[in-house]
């Protein structure tokens, strides 16, 4: 479905950037795993390698402009071209407003929203060159509703969503379509670490369940398959939209 395709995908080392990594391989994408850890960047290589798949790890740090500007050069003079990015990278603390501290506030915001900014601004003037494109950003639930002691996180990822709309609206007259997922609460490391974190470790995991009503959390490879469709031909006419992949907790 991918065949031939170059993709950036940034967080990749980890939980669902590496899950969307690995699919875009078997789906016949060339990878590039763009992720601060050059150690977990190397292990998503060598794991598509041993699949039969084309990788390359690039460290990267998506709140850095020149980080982010060496991604897509190496990619454009090692295979050419830059068909599909995927901005992923991103993170969460939990605080409401009045407890979150500047640096708290930052440490969301610049990779959630800077990050994301800077990756388009580079991934999509390598696509008007080409005239082609696909651009897939990771927002939330959390793009829509609010949630307890969540602040920067909730604002960060309403704010990717209406970047995206935007972006969408001033390239599709050049071939670059813009789209987001919006995932529910997946299992990741990420997830089951604020679990960990409470006073009652399972009563918070009920507690996620609970807010699913198909009774269960998302895994890394349910957002996969929702890329790979945002990626390939089969959503050539879509752009500007949000794919929620949440087992219907917006629906409540």
């Amino acid at each position: 479905m991918l065949a031939g395709r170059i993709a950036i995908v940034t967080g990749a080392g980890k939980g669902i950037g590496e899950a969307v990594a690995y699919r875009f391989a078997r789906e016949g994408a060339t990878v590039v795993a763009a992720q601060r850890s050059a150690e977990d960047g190397d292990a998503v290589v060598a794991g598509v390698t041993r699949e039969g798949g084309r990788a390359l790890s690039i460290p990267t740090d998506v709140r850095d402009e020149t980080s982010v500007e060496q991604l897509v050069a190496t990619t454009i003079e090692t295979f050419g071209q830059v068909d599909i990015l995927v901005n992923n990278a991103g993170v969460g603390i939990r605080r409401t407003v009045t407890e979150s501290t500047m640096d708290e506030w930052d440490e969301v915001m610049e990779p959630n929203v800077r990050g994301v900014f800077l990756c388009m601004k580079h991934g999509i003037r390598a696509m008007t060159e080409q005239g082609s494109g696909s651009v897939i950003n990771m927002a939330s639930v959390a793009s829509f509703v609010g949630f307890p002691r969540d602040a920067a996180y909730c604002a960060s990822k309403g704010a990717v969503l209406m970047l995206t709309r935007q972006a969408a609206l001033d390239y599709a007259p050049m071939g670059i379509r813009v789209n987001a997922i919006c995932p529910g609460f997946i299992d990741t490391p990420m997830l089951r670490y604020y679990c960990d974190q409470q006073p009652d470790p399972d009563a918070a995991w009920r507690e996620v369940l609970a807010q699913h009503p198909m009774g269960r959390v998302g895994t890394p490879e349910d957002v996969a398959g929702a890329a790979v469709f945002l990626a390939g031909d089969d959503s050539t006419w879509v752009t500007g939209s949000t794919l929620t992949v949440d087992g219907g907790l917006l629906a409540q």
